[in-house]
């Protein structure tokens, strides 16, 4: 479908905007297959691609023949016009992953994090993963325009700080984005993990887009991403999705019998310890959760299975009740090692409390989930800073880096 075409004189950066995503989008393309796509004549295409050319968004990528003539110029984007990372960190280690302008991963790295608080920051993380990135990537540090941090918290933007964040060393002080940006001198975002998580489900995960949908995250901890008309709801403070303080029935055998109601929270029924507790009263050993789900799955322990699916269940029919979503996504490293079994088995229980006959899945991000949403966003951000200078104005890295360092959260 060809895009309406503005004057030049009002709308060239809409055009060039445009054009950049169809070439991302499409590939390369001859300028007479870029008139046609953006609705643009031969000679404002001409110079439409002209102007993004000498802003090195663009270059030549060789010739294609067609009608009797010359062979018509193909174009395609720059990709080493602009560098975007993503950064995962978690309590003691921290993974980076460099991507250029189309997409393209030039290298990635996982490093160990001192588990002493004094040797910790949350730019000294940083920049160890993004160093050891930079390395297998063949680039450095500096060349990168954006990037995008997921840490195991809730980012206030209000007060700069990662709350919940006790158990990652270093980075509950005070002012995080003002020191990421002083001391590693480049556009970072910072943002909660699972909520990366979700943005990378709905990049590369669901079969198709969907309006609302929840990603229910299993781990040694508990979270909830909430995607609303395609929009994360992050909360006032950044805390919307902290399930784990969830109070929820105590199952407890001992509890019913008295007939007394007491509540618990979410993460006492099934965090990553409630998961051992309850893998090992089936007679299931494992180090983690995981991995005990993985072995309950092959050793066939449909009771181990029901009863943490009835738990997990709890969770989420209140969060059916209270978001009526098209979609749950069951995920991280528990909800990935139940697979297909623990979601029919959640499934099942939860239509046995709830009315409501929402979907479940089991993510379909392949690799490291928060990385992959991280890289997502940061290559937005880093697409936006490009695309916003495409009209001739400079694109020089270090430049655009100082015109961004007021940023102080994802947008």
């Amino acid at each position: 479908m060809a895009v309406t075409p503005g004057t030049p004189r009002l709308l060239r950066t809409l055009n060039d905007r445009s054009a950049l995503n169809l070439l991302l989008e499409h590939g390369p393309l001859t300028r007479t297959r870029l008139g046609e796509l953006t609705g643009l004549s031969k000679p404002t295409a001409s110079q439409l691609l002209a102007r993004l050319h000498s802003a090195g968004l663009v270059q030549p990528a060789g010739t294609i023949a067609g009608a009797p003539g010359p062979s018509a110029q193909l174009y395609t984007i720059n990709a080493r016009a602009g560098l975007a990372a993503g950064v995962d960190v978690a309590p003691h280690r921290a993974s980076a992953e460099i991507v250029d302008l189309a997409g393209t991963s030039l290298g990635s790295a996982t490093v160990e994090l001192p588990r002493a608080s004094a040797l910790r920051s949350p730019a000294r993380d940083v920049r160890a993963a993004l160093t050891a990135a930079a390395a297998a990537a063949d680039v450095a540090v500096s060349d990168l325009l954006a990037v995008v941090v997921g840490a195991q918290g809730a980012y206030d933007p209000v007060t700069d700080s990662l709350a919940y964040g006790g158990h990652m060393p270093g980075w509950s002080r005070p002012g995080l984005l003002e020191s990421l940006h002083a001391e590693l001198g480049l556009s970072v975002g910072v943002e909660n993990d699972v909520n990366l998580a979700a943005v990378a489900e709905q990049a590369h995960g669901l079969p198709r887009p969907v309006d609302c949908f929840a990603l229910f995250w299993m781990g040694d901890g508990l979270g909830l991403a909430v995607t609303l008309g395609g929009v994360l709801h992050r909360g006032s403070t950044g805390g919307a999705g902290e399930v784990g303080y969830l109070p929820v029935p105590d199952p407890e055998p001992s509890v019913r019998r008295t007939g007394r109601q007491r509540a618990v929270a979410l993460q006492d029924l099934v965090g990553g310890p409630a998961v051992l507790r309850l893998a090992r009263s089936h007679g299931i050993k494992a180090r983690t959760p995981e991995v005990a789900v993985g072995r309950a799955i092959d050793a066939g322990s449909s009771a181990f299975l029901t009863e943490l699916a009835s738990r997990v269940a709890v969770g989420i029919a209140t969060i059916v009740a209270v978001l009526d979503p098209d979609l749950v996504v069951l995920s991280g490293p528990v909800g990935r090692a139940g697979g297909l079994r623990l979601r029919d088995a959640v499934r099942a229980e939860l239509h046995r409390a709830s009315p409501l006959r929402t979907r479940i899945a089991v993510s379909g991000v392949q690799g490291n989930p928060v990385l992959a949403g991280a890289v997502a966003l940061a290559l937005g951000d880093c697409r936006e800073q490009l695309f916003a200078t495409a009209d001739g104005s400079t694109t020089d890295p270090q430049h655009l880096r100082s015109t961004r360092r007021t940023n102080r959260s994802l947008r």
